[in-house]
């Protein structure tokens, strides 16, 4: 005997279809504001390196605690809303990333920093995959017949766009409101709080199983015949996020000392521009195919670090080439990331595509804290335009050797 289900009357489905609406564009902002909250500190750390005497390598150090906590939630909990739900996961990260906060408020010495960092990469890590698989869920529930284009614009946007529109509130309120290492905790805190409550209201996709899984960690998985292909898609999505790197960690201190720029906004304003950008090159290359994304990124990225190294060996250094130099760079590596995620969803089999992205995320987060604790050794011993041109050297290099690999047709 066999049942099925009566379909649900015209209003009842409307009011439905209406909450995962809602829901959507509700996630859509906590997902914002987690990463927007973790981008926060970007232009504060000139005031704590003002205030406590702290070198470029221990802000280096403060940062890479928030790629470290990134790589162990990505591999322990961020596959799990899968089997528990999505709300299930994503309010614990947000009160996490409150945590965080409060920590960064009542513990301002360098453990404490690095702690509260720790503690957002945790968020961000069980936030990333649980985000990007509840919107696509609630875009389809809300409109089953558009295509899934829009949850990804969304998705792209709240995902780099909140990394970049952080920065910009916080350099803001430090520049103009005062107690700039408070206010920007504190509306943070207001923030994720509204957050919180989104989510706990917006409507659960994800069922429970039964029988639950077992617990095991995140796994890596790649064809054996797409393994040199693979390899180099972890080597773009790592020089990808070590751009973004360099911009949410030491570009405030390349500003104020070889620019001098000392201006909290102005640190906040190259964050979001650079964000900005790769957000824009995401989206305009969206029906391009993926060699001309991967090599138009490659060839922005290029072009956009020599122009970083020009702007400041110039005999006076200058703010507007830095600026159109990351411009420019943030819009290489935003298409050149989106580039190389399309590359390995191509490459893997359906039943090792997850396993496959975790890979070369883990290479991307990897990207984001080795090289610029490598730029952050380099300036305590060379100047900081020297060290520029090295960090931007082997990036170049390293990207160029992997270009044919990159390019290659796919079953080549």
């Amino acid at each position: 005997m066999t049942t099925t289900t009566a379909p649900l009357p015209h209003r009842t489905l409307a009011r439905v279809r209406a909450h995962h609406g809602i829901g959507f564009w509700a996630i859509a902002y906590a997902f914002l504001i987690v990463l927007a909250y973790n981008a926060v500190p970007a232009p504060l750390y000139g005031i704590y390196q003002q205030r406590d005497g702290f070198s470029s390598f221990a802000i280096t150090v403060i940062f890479a605690a928030y790629a470290v906590g990134v790589v162990i939630s990505l591999f322990t909990v961020g596959h799990l809303s899968d089997w528990h739900g999505r709300r299930r996961l994503f309010a614990p990260a947000l009160v996490l990333c409150m945590l965080s906060a409060v920590v960064f408020l009542v513990w301002r010495d360098l453990p404490g920093l690095i702690l509260a960092r720790l503690l957002g990469g945790i968020g961000v890590g069980a936030v990333t995959a649980t985000a990007t698989a509840w919107l696509s869920e609630l875009h389809a529930a809300a409109r089953p017949d558009a295509s899934a284009k829009r949850a990804q614009i969304v998705s792209t946007a709240a995902n780099l766009g909140g990394i970049g529109f952080g920065p910009l509130v916080s350099g803001a309120l430090a520049e103009w409101v005062g107690h700039p290492l408070t206010v920007p905790y504190v509306v943070s805190l207001v923030a994720l709080a509204v957050a919180l409550v989104a989510v706990v209201l917006s409507p659960e996709t994800r069922e429970r199983p039964d029988p639950r899984p077992s617990y095991r960690p995140q796994r890596v998985a790649v064809p054996r015949h797409a393994v040199a292909r693979y390899v180099a898609s972890g080597i773009g999505a790592a020089i990808s996020f070590a751009v973004f790197g360099l911009f949410t960690s030491l570009a405030p201190s390349f500003l104020a000392g070889t620019l001098h720029h000392r201006s909290y906004a102005l640190a906040g304003v190259t964050a979001f521009a650079v964000f900005a950008a790769a957000v824009v090159s995401q989206m305009a290359i969206a029906g391009r195919s993926t060699r001309s994304a991967i090599a138009g990124g490659i060839g922005g990225m290029v072009l956009g670090m020599a122009v970083l190294v020009v702007s400041v060996f110039l005999p006076s250094p200058s703010l507007a080439l830095f600026l159109i130099g990351g411009v420019i760079t943030g819009a290489g590596a935003g298409a050149l990331f989106k580039g190389v995620v399309t590359s390995v969803a191509e490459i893997a089999t359906p039943d090792s595509r997850a396993e496959a992205l975790a890979g070369m995320f883990l290479a991307g987060y990897i990207g984001l804290s080795l090289p610029v604790l490598g730029l952050g050794v380099m300036t305590q011993y060379l100047s900081a335009r020297v060290s520029l041109v090295i960090f931007t050297g082997v990036l170049a290099a390293a990207i160029l050797a992997a270009t044919p690999r990159l390019l290659q047709r796919r079953g080549a």
